[in-house]
């Protein structure tokens, strides 16, 4: 680990100064030391944000739902608001990390976590993400676990967080404060895509600091759910996961929401899916035929080509799930 100061913010403006200045922001902690102690993160200031008042849930005027950057990951599962109106968010927490780590961990750095790849983490190995211009060990290595949506000759490391899936399902977006005030910005463009500038991994700008995410409502009833396929039951990050959210009146599939993890260099959307599902009457034909465009654009690798199949088994699963139709 390399040497560096730290700094604990009292209050908001403090904290804006601190990152202004090139500091980084560490709440729980969980992912950034790991990073440093591999001196694959090698940040000059730490500036602690514990303190700051972003750690409760709220209930927005319109029926959404607001969860602070600083609520834990444990806090945010078990809470009986999420869990009513957002079982997926819940059921995506809980199938994350271990429960020492979600007592830690907190909502804005989960979704700000790095990238689990082995190439990316050693670094005596070529990463573009990690050094531009290094190249991509994992193009030609071992990558059974890698991406094969949203995927570029530049990098195929997936984005690790279960709970990032939920929320690009429900379309949330992630509000921001920083040196020029506030803005929001849409989930589906707060993480990026590698690209050709992999080591440009989110929206942030510098100094900024993620405040809440916003879930916006959804007409009821809405029934919702994670699925995440792994090598084991825990402690695990996916090899393919299914967030899908479904509102049925009239025996008939009026809204869906269904985006997937494990298999994309960000949580992926699946609008086809999503298409296929919305008008028609839930049944057996349906999950199998709307499934089949969950990997629609995949580009597998030399060792993951069975993530294609595993996906849409996944997804055609937890759509029967969350449908009524096990």
């Amino acid at each position: 680990m390399y040497p560096f100061s730290f700094t604990k913010a009292a209050n908001t403006r403090e904290a804006l100064n601190a990152g202004r200045s090139g500091g980084r922001y560490i709440a729980g902690g969980t992912t950034l030391v790991d990073l440093m102690r591999e001196t694959v993160e090698r940040p000059g200031t730490l500036v602690d944000i514990s303190g700051l008042p972003l750690g409760e849930v709220t209930v927005t005027e319109r029926g959404g739902l607001r969860i602070g950057a600083l609520v834990s990951m444990s806090e945010a599962a078990a809470h009986p608001t999420v869990r009513t109106l957002y079982s997926v968010v819940s059921e995506a927490l809980e199938l994350s990390a271990s429960a020492q780590l979600r007592n830690m961990a907190t909502i804005g750095g989960n979704i700000m976590q790095r990238t689990r790849c082995t190439y990316f983490r050693d670094v005596t190995a070529d990463c573009n993400k990690r050094e531009p211009g290094s190249g991509c060990a994992a193009l030609r290595g071992h990558n059974r676990t890698h991406a094969i949506l949203g995927t570029s000759d530049d990098c195929v490391a997936t984005h690790p967080s279960d709970v990032a899936v939920a929320f690009a399902a429900l379309e949330a977006s992630v509000h921001l404060l920083g040196p020029d005030g506030e803005r929001r910005v849409p989930f589906s463009d707060f993480l990026l895509k590698p690209g050709d500038t992999p080591n440009r991994e989110h929206a942030l700008k510098q100094g900024e600091l993620i405040t809440t995410v916003e879930i916006p409502p959804l007409p009821r009833p809405l029934r919702s759910g994670y699925l995440k396929v792994r090598d084991r039951q825990s402690y695990e990050f996916a090899l393919t996961s299914a967030a899908v959210a479904l509102h049925v009146r009239g025996g008939v599939i009026r809204e869906a929401r269904v985006a997937v993890g494990g298999v994309g260099t960000v949580p992926w959307k699946l609008p086809a899916v999503e298409q296929a599902l919305i008008g028609v009457r839930p049944s057996d034909r349906l999950w199998a035929e709307a499934a089949r465009h969950a990997a629609d654009g995949a580009r597998p690798l030399q060792h993951n080509r069975f993530k294609v199949e595993l996906l849409q088994r996944t997804v055609e699963r937890q759509l029967r799930v969350v449908g009524g139709m096990k």
